[in-house]
């Protein structure tokens, strides 16, 4: 039976930018701009993207399309005692990731349908930490199961579950060329009704201001390579897993260069629609920026509402 491949070059390519692109995009990467020097941040950024996440994504790329297979019958085709490096990545790696990330989605998914009447009301801090998840006061305090996100998860395990039963032309592929282009106009969207807030200006200044003192922490260092590694799926097997999929005549280079550049300008992209909402938050608070910015996921639950309330 001949194996599937992807039926056209941009479906590989919005598979591999949609499986690098993700929440790390929206909140993390932009909270590290702005405690790591601002515009000055891109200086450590992108010197770990051309020194470490290009030339990597280029070999797993390589790896994929090369040896035809995931990840560990593609290392285990390199050489026997490399088949252990494929499953860790595979099951260590990627699916605790898949563990936690799918949890996140099923939040989002309810947020989508309150979104229609702002059922988190006026206080969406309190809505989201206290009566959304219902958190406990300690990880040893088991509270109930919250019912909505647990029917939340289950459609989108289904959901996953259909895309994959489908295969990679009409499931993968299909799944990629409808929910990335809708991506990339719903942010374009957020992005321009944010600068239209009130003190977004200061929100955009907080988020680019350079500080170029800060590149002398070897921790701002550390962290963007560290950062590079996680928004492109570095490590996961993933890649390897999507290249494999390639036909014989296939531009390695160029797709793992256009997958980079499109994951870290979305990145940047997106980080102005979350300080312009940081910067109306401020001003509608009377606070400075740095007292409302946060490094928690409540930038993307509590932030967002905050402004559409």
């Amino acid at each position: 039976m001949k194996r599937e491949q992807w039926k056209s070059q941009l479906g590989f390519l919005l598979a591999a930018v949609g499986s690098a692109i993700g929440l790390g995009n929206i909140w993390r990467f932009s909270y590290m701009a702005y405690s790591y020097g601002g515009g000055a941040f891109l200086i450590p950024y992108l010197t770990a993207l051309f020194t470490a996440g290009i030339p990597l994504m280029i070999l797993e790329f390589a790896i994929g399309h090369e040896r035809i297979g995931s990840a560990p019958l593609a290392y285990k085709k390199i050489h026997r005692n490399w088949e252990w490096l494929g499953w860790w990545a595979v099951i260590f790696v990627m699916f605790g990731i898949v563990l936690y990330y799918t949890v996140i989605i099923a939040w989002c998914l309810n947020y989508f349908l309150l979104s229609f009447n702002l059922g988190w009301g006026s206080d969406p801090n309190s809505f989201f930490f206290q009566k959304f998840l219902a958190m406990s006061k300690s990880p040893a305090q088991l509270g109930e199961i919250r019912t909505p996100i647990l029917f939340s998860l289950i459609v989108i395990w289904f959901i996953n579950w259909a895309i994959e039963f489908r295969g990679v032309q009409k499931g993968l592929e299909l799944a990629n060329k409808i929910f990335m282009p809708l991506l990339f106009v719903l942010t374009a969207v957020l992005v321009f009704w944010s600068l239209s807030l009130d003190g977004a200006a200061e929100g955009i200044k907080a988020y680019l201001r350079p500080d170029f003192s800060k590149l002398s922490n070897p921790k701002v260092w550390i962290d963007a390579y560290s950062q590079i590694f996680f928004t492109l799926s570095l490590g996961f097997g993933i890649m390897i897993a999507y290249a494999s999929y390639l036909p014989e005549k296939s531009n390695i280079t160029k797709n793992a260069y256009l997958t980079a550049f499109i994951n870290c300008g979305y990145s940047l992209f997106a980080g102005f629609a979350v300080f312009s909402v940081l910067g109306f938050m401020a001003r509608a608070e009377g606070k400075a920026i740095s007292d409302v910015v946060t490094q928690s996921i409540g930038l993307a639950f509590v932030a967002y509402p905050k402004a559409l309330s």
